[in-house]
Parts: structure tokens; sequence; C-alpha cells
């Protein structure tokens, strides 16, 4: 790599933990990955886009549904650094990791009313798990954010 990563910027993003009436928790499989790729939904913030704007726009765009209203948004911004061998590879080396900030939403649809098969799919699969799991299935780059977001949104299962 020919820059140092220290010097490149972060990602403006954003993520959702999607709760459903169980308490369970959204996990979708990445489908540009061949090692057990699990993550929660979570993209850009366009320019000119609010965050709050930005989550409602991509769970539209990652799993097609609009059936979710917000709990809570995070009170700060969470970051993440991609390993090394990934910068090169992911948005164009431009970025050294993603400063996310992170909302909480309840489903109030059904199985049904997620589809994963969208117009620039990213997802192969996709399931409900319990909030505790859901650092022991997720990138290691990125077990510690999802260890503080189950902290942080715990009691909202």
């Amino acid at each position: 790599m020919s820059k140092d990563a220290t010097t490149l910027p972060y990602r403006d993003g954003v993520g959702m933990m999607l709760i459903n009436a169980q308490g369970k928790v959204f996990v979708a499989k990445r489908i540009d990955m061949v090692a057990e790729a699990w993550q929660m939904p979570q993209g850009g913030v366009d320019v000119g886009e609010s965050p709050k704007q930005a989550v409602l726009r991509e769970i539209q765009e990652e799993i097609c549904t609009d059936k979710a209203s917000i709990l809570r948004e995070s009170p700060k911004w969470h970051y993440y650094d991609l390993p090394d061998d990934l910068i090169p590879k992911i948005w164009g080396g431009e970025y050294r990791g993603q400063r996310q900030r992170w909302f909480a939403l309840r489903f109030e649809g059904s199985d049904a009313d997620i589809d994963i098969n969208t117009a620039h799919p990213e997802f192969c699969q996709w399931q409900w798990i319990e909030m505790e799991k859901l650092p022991g299935i997720i990138v290691p780059f990125k077990r510690a954010l999802y260890a503080q977001l189950a902290e942080e949104f715990r009691d909202l299962t």
C-alpha cells in the first residue's frame, strides 16, 4: 500500500440494529465474501443527507423494507479500522475505515416483508439472532464495535 493508513480519513456511514418482536436482531451474510461474514445492514451517508435520512434509505436499499421505526440513535460516532490488506480493495483505497452513527430500529413487519434480492444485492442469506451472539459472527475487525453496540442497545430487546 502506498499510503500510510493513519493519514487516511474515515468514511461517514450509518448502521442499523433491526430488532424484531421476539427481541432478536437481523443479520445478513455478505455476498462478496468467501468466509462466513455476517453483519447488520449499514451504508454510507450521502452528501447533504443526515444520518437519520441515510439509515431510512439504507434499510430500503439493502433489505427492501420500510416496516421499521427508529427506537434510538447512538449518541456518539462509532469507529472501526479496516485491516491493511483490505484498504486498497474497499472504497478505492481512500478510507482507513468507517465512522458510523448507529440506530436501533423496531421491525414492524413480517419476515415476508424482507427481501435481500435487491437491484444491487449485498447479501446471500439472512437470519434473526440473539443480540449477545453478534460479536461472535462478525468479521474480526468489527467485533469490538459489535460488542459496544450490543451493550448500548441491550435494553431494547
